[in-house]
């Protein structure tokens, strides 16, 4: 991916993993549009980062993600990346769950973190198919490829995005677009809630990393712990499902 000239989306772009990249992205010499829900953080991210263009967007809603589209491409028109970062983390166990009447608020995990990345790149795909170069991100999880259980939708919808994201990239092998997934491992953010990752990768030094891999022109971008689950065995990888859920299933007993 050619890391300056470029108009640039990210989703959930305000806070944590994606304004780290919004940050590096305008540092490089980039146009950097951010999209969240929340208006007030996405005002207190351009105080921070003086440039940064923002819309208020709430990507659960399809109709939303349709306009999304149409605004960026009728007010940048020169845009010709896509990050899909936004995403939501819940920690669970199945057995106590009220599925009757909390369905709705497991589901949005589902929605945030597979439905809406997904129709966001097949809108932006046959445009950037049309320009002279660029690219779909797709922000998975190490998790995808070792599921956390104690954040089974969470793994689960990282999983199928990473699927989407193989079968893209083929399917746009012949175009323009470069299809890229980055997977974090964890990551020093609020993902799910403040406090639970403090004991992850340090937010500035994943984000380095991350563009370091961009710049050698890597299609799938681990760090950390991360980077070896990208290529792991079936056998290693039930071994250290396993080793995460022994060391973790306390925090929802």
């Amino acid at each position: 991916m050619k890391l300056s000239g470029n108009t640039i989306l990210i989703t959930g772009g305000g806070t944590g993993i994606g304004f780290a990249f919004a940050e590096r992205f305008m540092k490089a010499g980039n146009t950097v549009i951010a999209t969240g829900r929340r208006e007030r953080v996405l005002e207190q991210a351009k105080e921070r980062l003086p440039g940064l263009i923002t819309r208020v967007s709430d990507l659960d809603i399809e109709s939303e993600r349709i306009a999304l589209f149409d605004w960026v491409t009728t007010h940048y028109p020169d845009v010709n990346a896509l990050v899909n970062n936004a995403g939501i983390q819940q920690r669970f166990n199945a057995l106590t769950v009220d599925a009757r009447t909390d369905w709705k608020a497991y589901n949005k995990e589902i929605t945030t973190n597979l439905e809406a990345p997904v129709h966001l790149a097949l809108l932006f795909a046959p445009w950037f198919a049309a320009r002279e170069a660029a690219a779909i991100l797709n922000v998975t999880s190490g998790l995808a490829f070792t599921p956390f259980a104690i954040a089974p939708i969470y793994s689960a919808t990282k999983a199928a995005l990473h699927s989407f994201t193989m079968s893209l990239r083929l399917q746009l092998s012949a175009t323009s677009v470069e299809v890229i997934e980055v997977a974090p491992p964890a990551v020093n953010t609020d993902l799910g809630g403040t406090g639970l990752h403090v004991h992850g990768e340090p937010l500035d030094a994943f984000a380095d990393g991350i563009f370091k891999g961009l710049e050698e022109g890597k299609a799938e971008v681990g760090y950390g712990t991360s980077v070896d689950r990208l290529r792991m065995s079936r056998d290693d990888i039930d071994a250290y499902a396993a080793k995460m859920y022994e060391s973790s299933k306390g925090l929802i007993e």
